[in-house]
Order: structure tokens, then sequence, then C-alpha cells
């Protein structure tokens, strides 16, 4: 009997998490480390990463083991968000209104400005002498 596992590939900023959702007891392990591990006991963090499950009333039925590359690690947060709220969609479509009303489901595309010439920074100026 095949076990029944589920993709999703969520982005944000630079981050790309590849989510692979399984039928489990609820455990998250990123890049072969725990969540808590991982995200360094970060809760606003873990929240993020949780949300999805907690709408859709999966977080002790589901295993999700994640591979994120990219980004630092708020971003990485959001790609993994992204990436679990897509696998729970092509689980069970019926979660979409619900992952759809939050926003989950829609890809954050604010990157960063690049540096303009001239500048310090994309928009920041050099500091200005008067005398």
């Amino acid at each position: 009997m095949a076990v029944t596992e589920n993709r999703g590939v969520g982005r944000r900023k630079c981050a790309i998490a590849r989510v692979k959702v399984v039928p489990g007891k609820g455990k998250v392990i990123i890049n072969n480390r725990t969540i808590k591990d991982y995200l360094g006991n970060r809760p606003s963090l873990e929240m993020v990463v949780y949300q999805p499950l907690v709408l859709t009333q999966n977080e002790t039925k589901y295993d999700v083991y994640v591979k994120v590359v990219g980004g630092g690690i708020s971003s990485q947060a959001g790609a993994i968000r992204h990436g679990i709220s897509r696998a729970l969609l092509e689980l069970n479509e019926e979660n979409k209104p619900v992952l759809r009303s939050e926003g989950l489901l829609t890809r954050d595309a604010r990157v960063k400005e690049r540096k303009k010439y001239g500048r310090k920074r994309a928009r920041k100026r050099f500091q200005f002498s008067k005398r």
C-alpha cells in the first residue's frame, strides 16, 4: 500500500520551501531538524508555520517535511506557510475557502528593491554636508 503524500512549493522573498505533507501525528521537520531547533525557539515564527494547519484543523493529523533554501529565517517561515497551504489544498479541495480568506494561497510578491547608482541603498542618500 502506497503512503499518500501531498507536495507544495512555497515562496517568499528569496526563500523557496519544498513541502511534503503525509498522514502522521503532527510533527514538523525542517531541513532534517525539528521546528523548535530550526526556528530558534521563536514562537511568532512557529505560529506562522502552523497557521494553515490550525485553520484547517489538521495540526495532529499530518506530519510535515520541509526542505527550504534562501532568504532569512522569517521569509523561510513565510515560504513554509505558503507551501503547507498549497499541499493542504491539493489534499482536500474543501480547505480552499478557509485558506483563501486568510490570504495563505497568495504568493507575497514583495522583494527587496535593487540598489540605485549614486545612492547608498535603493533610496537612502549619502550624508549631506552643507559646509
